[in-house]
């Protein structure tokens, strides 16, 4: 694994962030069409706002795990997408991981 983060190329920068959008955009859109209460367009562009940057953030998050797992470049991008499209329940998987993984160790 390389140990430096920022050493990816641009279009890959671009296609984490573009896929854990993508993601985050149809959760977002599937919401808004089970919602039965109508929202003014400042509600909704701020709602979506939120959404995207939570989305954003998980799809990071499971890009540097799978390449800490040693994950396929295919692979990387269906967890990246659908990390996006969960948003904050991917991120509260991954805290679980991380609390695991902090169990283990102070149990040794």
């Amino acid at each position: 694994m390389n140990n430096e983060p920022f050493v990816y190329s641009a279009l890959t920068w671009l296609w984490i962030v573009g896929l854990s959008l993508l993601g985050g955009l149809a959760s977002f859109i599937r919401k808004l069409n089970q919602s039965t209460k109508p929202l003014s367009l400042g509600k909704i562009f701020i709602k979506l706002s939120g959404e995207l940057v939570i989305a954003a953030f998980a799809g990071l998050l499971t890009f540097f795990l799978c390449q800490a797992w040693g994950l396929s470049n295919e692979w990387t991008a269906v967890l990246v997408g659908v990390s996006g499209h969960l948003g904050s329940r991917a991120i509260d998987g991954i805290a679980d991981i991380w609390i695991n993984i902090l169990k283990n160790a102070a149990s040794k």
